[in-house]
This record gives structure tokens, C-alpha cells and sequence, in this order.
């Protein structure tokens, strides 16, 4: 297990929960379901190395929630475990501010510092219509009393687009029991410095078992690439409840040698 699989499963949990935004029958519209009042919550996930009998904690995330009228913040914090600090020491915190209504992102931030580095992103978003812009400040410090160095860009998409925290809130208003094995749909997710198109397959509904504890879940298969078709990122499956408010139990991606999973703790 290399330090960048701990890095990007501890993030997974916000960047696949965005799948299930369009997952939905083609039948229906495109535009976002109907707004979704979501409580103040949190949620806490493991994430675990797992390697024929080696199944090893290797990091933890949780993820809160907090409404106040028309807007509503969220965070995501996420970290390494005390055995893997020593190999490669995470520590996340990605911000969003968004909508209450349909849960489209104002404003996302992420602060990292991991292994010795440090990086701040900042991504504010514009909408007309169904055109999306975003302004993008990117700060990076590559190791303690280096320089700390900034870098601007421009986003730009056509359709539904998102963040990596404020998609798992819009991702609750799609209507899952409507779906079909095999269906898919893509979407924009908007980054600091890129963006991404998702591809989202729907394989069907499973039973998953996490301590003890089982669950009806929507099994979704996720490919990210660029918009000339590479692939970006690693291939992820997710399962979420078929129960509402739909919250993701399970996270998996393959390694070279075992996989990565995020689960679910009660």
C-alpha cells in the first residue's frame, strides 16, 4: 500500500458519493429532483487495507453537516491512522457551502497537509443557466519553510456540476428505485485545478454486511476520465442504502496487491 492509495480512499468518500447524482432512469429530467431537507448530521467511516488475511485500519474520515436557511455548510475532515502516520501523515479538512434547496455548491475549500506538505484550495462557483464557471486559487508548500506558492485558473462546463462534499448532500434527491442495471449518465465535478467527467453505471441492488450490521444497498460502478476520454482517476464501486436519505455504506477500490475500503461505522 503506497501513501498515495491512503490519500486518495480517504478522499474517495466525498469523490465517488458524487456518482449517484445521475444515476437515475434517462426517462428523467436532467435537472436536479426535488429539494431535499437534509437535519444536521454527522457521519464517520473506517477506511481499511485489506490483503488476502491482512485487514488493517488505515484511516478515518467523518463528514458533518449544518443547515441555516438557504445555505447549508459542510465538512469533511479525514486522517491517517497512528501506525500509518509514520509512513505517510494525512490530515484533510474540505469545506463546502451550498444551497439548501437543491444542493449546488457557492463555495468549496480543501486544506491538506500531508507528509510534510501543505496545499489550500479555494474553487467559487458562477452559474447562468446551465453554463458553470468557476474562479480557482491553488497554494502549495512543498515541504515546512519553503516557499508557499499560488496558482489561479478558470473552470468552465455545460450541465450539472458539482464539488467533492456538496454532491453527497445533491446525490440524496435522485429517485434510485427508478433505475436499471446498466444505465448511465455523466457529470462535471469541478476541482481547483481541473475538471472531470464521471461516468456512472448502475449495477443493482445488493445485501452488504459491515460489522455484524447488514444493509439493502444500490451497488454503482464510477469511471472518471478527462473530456478527451482518458481515464483521470482509479476506478471505484460504491453501495448506498436503498433506504432514504440513501447514505453510502461501502467504498472499494482495487490496488495492485489488495484493495481499499471505506465503511460505514454505525
Amino acid at each position: 500500500m503506497t501513501s498515495s492509495h491512503i490519500t486518495k480512499l480517504l478522499r474517495a468518500i466525498i469523490i465517488l458519493a458524487v456518482a449517484i447524482v445521475m444515476s437515475h432512469a434517462p426517462a428523467l429530467a436532467a435537472g436536479p429532483a426535488t429539494p431535499l431537507s437534509i437535519p444536521r448530521e454527522s457521519l464517520s467511516y473506517k477506511v481499511m487495507f485489506k490483503w488476502g488475511l491482512i485487514n488493517k485500519k488505515a484511516g478515518w474520515a467523518r463528514l458533518d453537516y449544518s443547515p441555516a436557511g438557504a445555505t447549508a455548510t459542510a465538512v469533511l475532515y479525514a486522517g491517517s491512522e497512528p501506525w500509518a502516520d509514520k509512513l505517510y501523515y494525512l490530515r484533510d479538512t474540505l469545506t463546502t457551502r451550498m444551497s439548501t434547496a437543491n444542493h449546488t455548491p457557492e463555495y468549496y475549500e480543501r486544506v491538506a497537509n500531508e507528509d510534510g506538505k501543505y496545499a489550500r484550495d479555494v474553487v467559487r462557483f458562477t452559474r447562468d443557466g446551465n453554463r458553470v464557471t468557476a474562479t480557482t486559487r491553488r497554494y502549495r508548500r512543498a515541504r515546512p519553510g519553503a516557499e508557499l506558492k499560488q496558482a489561479d485558473a478558470e473552470l468552465e462546463a455545460i450541465g450539472e456540476t458539482v464539488d467533492m462534499v456538496s454532491a453527497f448532500y445533491y446525490a440524496r434527491t435522485m429517485p434510485f428505485a427508478k433505475m436499471a442495471p446498466g444505465q448511465q449518465r455523466i457529470i462535471n465535478i469541478f476541482s481547483a485545478k481541473k475538471k472531470e467527467r464521471l461516468t456512472i453505471t448502475f449495477a443493482g441492488t445488493e445485501t452488504v454486511r459491515i460489522d455484524n450490521r447488514s444493509y439493502d444497498t444500490y451497488h454503482i460502478k464510477f469511471r472518471f476520465t478527462t473530456d478527451g476520454g482518458k481515464q483521470s482517476s482509479d476506478d471505484i464501486d460504491t453501495w448506498v442504502e436503498t433506504a432514504a436519505p440513501h447514505r453510502p455504506v461501502k467504498l472499494e477500490g482495487k490496488l495492485k496487491i489488495g484493495k481499499i475500503m471505506c465503511l460505514l461505522e454505525p
